[in-house]
């Protein structure tokens, strides 16, 4: 996900967890239509971990912290659920530590989404991400808001009572109900351990846990659906300009099938920009090519090949998504091996792999997504979701709700 963009939910029930090299404090906040708390008992965090329809999970260390929200207990009046997270180092801000919050399904561990903020700096906290109620439909958007005042600062944005500490030398009153700190005091340098480490890379079969997220680092990347690669080696950008080869056969020795593959760009707000397919062999001054209309699926290797010049495409293109559909009709139940490769155009070595493991009877699916970071690195998505669309047109909506 990029800033602003959102996902509607189909599921009631989902879970928010945000990682970083460090640990992190997660927390959610339940707001009214005027984006308020309607007392501190809607601030959910390690101190108060329940409430109404949104609870808290620590992650101890070895895992993120995370926020669940389940949206058939949120009390009416409620409109939506902040994710914040925060350093755990008292002080420490978000640069170089780069988060990423992952949406999933709550009682599957499904991914829905990811979306790691861009352009940190001297933020201390952040509002990551909201799940929110617009037109009777819950939707989850991408914010990625931070303050320089931690936790605190959000926390009084939203109406949250935040204990301010008086002068060392005056004792502070002492009221009848003590209010619930918001944060715990400082550690002393002696007892705190230090930061956790950065969490090793994990091997390229399989994400780092609770991230969804691989790299290139051990070579050749295996991806599941909905799992994310980051096209880079090393924390050196690796890519100048890439393949996608697109490849099918027809099911059980069956017809020759006429599959199209196309890419279709779009801008930050997930707008429309162009798109390249095979009436369509060249799109956004050349940065994107088209190898031709391959009318059988028959043969070894890739049937369509879509070169993209990564460091030529224009700044407004922030993703772009690989899409195969059936003109004529037939189904993917009628497609065996379907499957996406990125490829490395000037070695020819192949980096990331995404088979189509399964089929539904639609006559279009969205099989990988570029998305390019504000860092100006690019990572990779396996798709894999079928839709009712038989041309590249009728492609643009779906793929666009996707990002």
């Amino acid at each position: 996900m990029t800033p602003g963009s959102n996902i509607p939910l189909a599921v009631a029930r989902v879970t928010v967890d945000v990682a970083a090299p460090v640990r992190l404090d997660v927390s959610g906040l339940l707001l009214t239509a005027d984006g308020k708390v309607r007392s501190d008992d809607d601030f959910i965090f390690y101190n108060q971990p329940s409430g109404p329809g949104v609870t808290y999970r620590s992650g101890g260390g070895g895992t993120p912290d995370a926020i669940t929200v389940d949206t058939t207990a949120v009390p009416p009046g409620i409109e939506k659920i902040v994710v914040t997270a925060s350093p755990d180092a008292a002080g420490q801000t978000f640069q170089g530590i780069e988060p990423t919050a992952t949406v999933r399904e709550a009682d599957t561990g499904s991914v829905l989404a990811t979306f790691t903020p861009p352009r940190l700096g001297t933020e201390t906290a952040l509002v990551v991400v909201e799940i929110y109620l617009r037109g009777g439909q819950w939707k989850a958007r991408a914010v990625g808001q931070g303050y320089a005042d931690g936790l605190a600062g959000i926390a009084t944005d939203f109406g949250v009572t935040v204990e301010e500490p008086a002068p060392a030398p005056v004792a502070p009153p002492q009221p009848a109900v003590p209010p619930r700190p918001l944060t715990p005091p400082p550690p002393a340098p002696a007892a705190q351990p230090p930061a956790a480490p950065p969490v090793p890379p994990a091997p390229s079969a399989a994400p780092a846990p609770g991230t969804g997220k691989v790299n290139l680092d051990k070579g050749r990347v295996s991806l599941q659906k909905n799992q994310t690669v980051s096209l880079v080696k090393g924390g050196r950008p690796l890519l100048a300009r890439v393949k996608m080869g697109l490849g099918w056969e027809p099911a059980y020795r069956g017809a020759d099938i006429d599959l199209d593959a196309s890419v279709i760009a779009y801008g930050p707000q997930r707008n429309h920009i162009d798109s390249c397919y095979f009436g369509k062999l060249t799109i956004l001054n050349g940065a994107v090519k088209h190898s031709g209309d391959n009318l059988t699926g028959e043969g070894a290797g890739d049937d369509e090949v879509i070169v993209v010049d990564l460091g030529r495409l224009p700044q407004e293109v922030t993703g772009l998504v690989f899409t195969v559909n059936s003109f004529s009709g037939q189904k993917f139940t009628d497609v065996a091996k379907a499957y996406c490769r990125l490829v490395d155009a000037t070695t020819e070595e192949e980096l990331v792999r995404f088979d189509l493991t399964n089929a539904e009877a639609q006559t279009g699916v969205l099989m990988a997504k570029l998305i390019r970071q504000f860092t100006g690195e690019w990572e990779m998505t396996a798709m894999g979701d079928f839709v009712k669309a038989r041309t590249v047109r009728n492609m643009v909506k779906p793929a666009a709700q996707a990002l």
